[in-house]
């Protein structure tokens, strides 16, 4: 017999599955397993003109040092209110080093990287590596590397921080402890002793035969992105396919010991767009956050064209339609939470006329 949603029978029936913490399928089907992809994140650009001057004057007012440990600035995603996440895996940030200051070493879990957009004069120290950083460099600091940071100049240097924080936090995975108050090397070398190991191109050391779970290569600079990029378009130029797209060079940051991505959780990738060019409208399962690095053009979210200028930030939930437009040569720094899609089997890619 078939009873009315408002029987006695049928309200009863629900208010002893709420007594008893159970929840009936057929209540929440459409939320739970919805037609595709309906992310509560909503896609969002932040601009540097605004993130810097907010960053700077937080330098003038918030320390560093235990306790606060970072002065860093979460970009919260509009659509996962009370939380600072740019979307449900991913957590970015921009971080402030006023001159001659030291964030004190600490180690954790979560897997993080920086990645610089203008600026020198700061060191970050991995496990006592201290590591150079410079424009256009992606500095590694994979899960339980003790690290800190100090600066050598008189001016302060700013950077995004990428982590997994809401994948690890979520999965109730995150451990914390505390290192030195300051760091373990103050020195300043050109190249990190992982650099000085383990970047030249094709060439292993017997060493280090093991494969990692993340890269050993604490720095990829920029030098040797910007040159890749450039013989990609010119290689195009000569009539050799070597482009990700027509006018589109990319190139993906890899872990060595296995050819995979610089760490479990997080891909990282840098993208150039001749003048002119457009990519097509894609959707695809995980999000990515874009940085722009150098150049002007936009990006298409969900059909709404934002204009994009250097520095400027911008997130892509899951399934979310885009694509970029280049007014100029345009570079844009790009990292994603696709290895843990890829790993689950939900990686998947629409793009549209193809």
């Amino acid at each position: 017999m078939t009873r009315g949603d408002d029987s006695p029978e049928l309200k009863r029936l629900y208010q002893q599955f709420e007594a008893a913490h159970l929840t009936p399928l057929w209540t929440q089907i459409d939320d739970l397993m919805p037609l595709h992809p309906r992310p509560k994140a909503v896609p969002h650009v932040w601009r540097w003109s605004t993130l810097y001057p907010l960053a700077q004057a937080a330098g003038e007012l918030v320390p560093v040092g235990r306790g606060g440990e970072r002065r860093a600035i979460a970009l919260a995603n509009p659509g996962i209110p009370g939380r600072p996440y740019v979307s449900p895996t991913l957590w970015a940030a921009i971080q402030y080093l006023g001159p001659k200051e030291t964030a004190p070493e600490h180690r954790h879990t979560q897997n993080a990287f920086r990645f610089v957009v203008e600026g020198t004069g700061v060191w970050t120290v991995v496990d006592g590596d201290p590591v150079r950083m410079s424009r256009g460099d992606l500095l590694l600091t994979p899960g339980w590397r003790f690290h800190g940071h100090h600066n050598e100049t008189d001016q302060p240097m700013a950077w995004i921080d990428g982590l997994d924080i809401p994948f690890v936090y979520y999965t109730d995975t995150g451990f914390f402890e505390f290192g030195t108050d300051r760091v373990t090397d103050y020195s300043t070398p050109r190249y990190s002793r992982s650099e000085r190991l383990w970047s030249h191109p094709g060439l292993r050391p017997l060493s280090g035969l093991e494969d990692t779970p993340s890269s050993p290569i604490a720095a990829y600079r920029w030098e040797h992105t910007d040159a890749a990029l450039t013989e990609q378009l010119q290689l195009e130029d000569e009539g050799i396919p070597a482009t990700a797209e027509p006018g589109h060079a990319a190139v993906r940051y890899i872990n060595p010991t296995t050819g995979g991505d610089v760490m479990p959780t997080i891909r990282a990738e840098f993208h150039r767009l001749r003048a002119g060019v457009e990519t097509p409208t894609r959707r695809e399962v995980g999000s990515s956050v874009f940085q722009v690095f150098e150049g002007t053009g936009q990006v298409v979210l969900d059909g709404v064209e934002h204009d994009l200028a250097k520095g400027d930030l911008f997130v892509i939930p899951s399934w979310v339609p885009w694509s970029l437009r280049a007014r100029d040569q345009f570079d844009l720094f790009r990292f994603s939470d696709a290895p843990i899609m890829e790993r689950l089997h939900f990686h998947r890619v629409h793009v549209e006329g193809a």
